[in-house]
């Protein structure tokens, strides 16, 4: 008896601290969540505010009684955002694209084909990673306004259709397809394109799906490059845009309008992750795999 007992107070005490193990680590979730997530809250809370309102609250208040939807408005009429949407989307798709194309081949032959310094090109390139990005800026800046490419959706692409990252990241999972099957292929007379296109791509899809969303989220939110090389409103960025918008749309002081701005601006982004979060997380976990 004194035995069985024992057993049961030792696992209703096992018992009690996993309770108390998972309620801390909630808490602490529930926690961390609520200081993520109340910077956008608090932007979506100001955008719906109307300028009186907000800077009549000289203690800022967690609600409202009386949202408004004029600041959404104003954020396509003060400034052409609808323009810099165009822009964007242009930007994003294009570089996007032509990144893929370049990419996806360089991965697959640093991983498949066999040709004469290929470690020793490869070294190179992943040590292209250590260098600043300011250096890269500028090289990229005095080469774009060089070529007279300054104020152009060319010299706006042409320095992001490539990434050592994303090369890297392809190789590794493109490796992860068993040798046996290129050679099958090339055995049955298979040619390497033909298999790149029929077979790795298909087996590895998470993985390009992934390196496609996660550009297309750096090329939206992309800031420094694009208002470096351009000073034309015409080929302004949402990203940059924002400037524009508070400089000469709504005014420094006009934080309700310059929130509801942000808010269209980072609800494509927002979506997208949200559709494919699961994808993403596939598909960098796998790249990180190796056997």
């Amino acid at each position: 008896m004194n035995t069985n007992t024992d057993i049961d107070r030792v696992e209703r005490r096992a018992m009690w601290l996993e309770r108390t193990r998972k309620t801390v680590v909630y808490a602490l979730l529930a926690l961390w969540a609520l200081i993520v997530l109340f910077p956008f809250y608090w932007m979506l809370l100001s955008s719906v505010k109307s300028y009186s309102a907000y800077n009549a609250e000289h203690i800022p208040k967690f609600f409202t009684l009386s949202p408004t939807l004029q600041n959404y408005a104003e954020a396509f009429t003060a400034v052409p955002l609808a323009k810099y949407f165009l822009n964007t989307v242009i930007f994003t798709l294009a570089t996007t694209a032509i990144m893929l194309v370049v990419i996806v081949p360089a991965a697959f032959a640093f991983s498949r084909l066999q040709f004469r310094g290929k470690g020793l090109v490869f070294t190179l390139f992943l040590a292209l990673m250590m260098i600043p990005n300011e250096l890269v800026i500028i090289t990229n800046y005095v080469t774009i306004a060089s070529l007279d490419l300054r104020n152009s959706f060319t010299g706006l692409i042409l320095p992001s259709v490539t990434s050592v990252f994303y090369i890297y990241l392809l190789k590794e999972n493109f490796e992860q397809i068993p040798n046996e099957l290129y050679y099958a292929a090339k055995v049955d007379g298979t040619s390497d394109l033909k298999y790149l296109l029929k077979v790795t791509l298909p087996i590895c899809r998470p993985t390009i799906v992934t390196v496609t969303i996660l550009k297309i989220i750096e090329c939206w939110n992309s800031y420094v490059w694009p208002r470096l090389i351009t000073d034309n409103e015409a080929y302004f960025l949402v990203s940059g845009g924002i400037q524009e918008i508070r400089e000469n749309g709504f005014g420094r002081e006009n934080i309700p309008a310059m929130m509801a701005a942000v808010v269209v601006i980072s609800v494509p982004l927002i979506v997208l992750f949200l559709i494919f979060r699961k994808k993403i997380m596939a598909g960098v976990a796998r790249g990180g795999m190796k056997g």
